[in-house]
């Protein structure tokens, strides 16, 4: 199949310029529409992935994220969630970005140019075997995506991707590709619009369903939340009181005492 970047073709929307601010919007918001029903083309794609991921975390391998720009943000972003959302170690998801954490707010020039460089930033990491590699990048094209892949795969580690064309270079190195096409964006070439939108909803999906497979959730509660704030404190007192039917009193004592939902409603059940 011959690759056709469609993320870098032009809108389908001219004269952006001229278009008065509810016109925007609305050429905006009926584009992102677009968006959920590209990703339910790949759920089978991200099914595999996930399977994948599963398996390696299990047998005490991390999930990593690599990628250059908006890409690169939106893994450190769900990698940085999962601690306080799923009470997992802070190691167990990880996200690199091409140019280092200075990368997050500003860009660095020609970082994502490098092929050699997310080998290097996962080496710090001390990566191994066991380990999972999914690559983010919407064009499908980034060197550093690329790069890192290669070496993962000659390693003998996992490898997946995230990607917004279809047959391009990254999907066809990783061995769990996920292509996701959503279409010319609205200000062309602009991927952190409705590419960035579908990668960061296969990341939920990534994220979320791994955590639920490995045990972190609870009926639908996130039981082994970090109590970093009043309104989580309060979040897991209710989650208490739903379970055991305690008062408001008792269950936010259990939770004082034992600093973790899932922790608290064991210790009642076993006294």
């Amino acid at each position: 199949m011959a690759f056709t970047r469609i993320t870098e073709q032009s809108s389908k929307y001219e004269h952006l310029e001229k278009m008065p601010v509810n016109e925007l919007l609305a050429n905006i918001n009926n584009e992102d529409k677009t968006v959920p029903l590209a990703v339910e083309k790949a759920l089978p794609q991200i099914e595999a992935l996930v399977n994948k991921v599963v398996e390696c975390l299990k047998k005490g391998g991390r999930l990593f994220y690599i990628g250059a720009g908006t890409s690169g943000r939106l893994g450190i972003v769900d990698a940085s969630e999962c601690p306080p959302t799923f009470g997992v170690p802070f190691d167990l998801v990880i996200g690199l970005i091409a140019g280092g954490d200075t990368a997050i707010r500003r860009a660095v020039e020609f970082a994502e140019d490098n092929r050699e460089q997310a080998w290097k930033d996962l080496s710090e990491c001390n990566i191994n075997s066991n380990d999972v590699v999914v690559g983010i990048a919407a064009s499908g094209t980034t060197p550093y995506v690329i790069g890192g892949l290669e070496t993962c795969n000659a390693n003998g580690i996992a490898t997946g991707c995230i990607t917004c064309n279809q047959g391009s270079p990254l999907a066809q190195t990783a061995q769990f590709p996920i292509e996701v096409v959503v279409g010319p964006e609205f200000v062309t070439g602009s991927s952190r619009m409705k590419a960035g939108t579908a990668q960061k909803l296969v990341l939920n999906m990534i994220s979320t369903a791994t955590m639920i497979q490995l045990g972190r959730v609870k009926g639908n509660k996130m039981v082994d939340m970090q109590l970093s704030n009043h309104k989580l404190v309060g979040r897991g007192v209710q989650m208490i009181i739903d379970e055991l039917g305690i008062p408001e009193a008792e269950a936010a004592a259990l939770l004082d005492e034992h600093k973790n939902v899932r922790k608290a409603i064991e210790a009642y059940a076993n006294r």
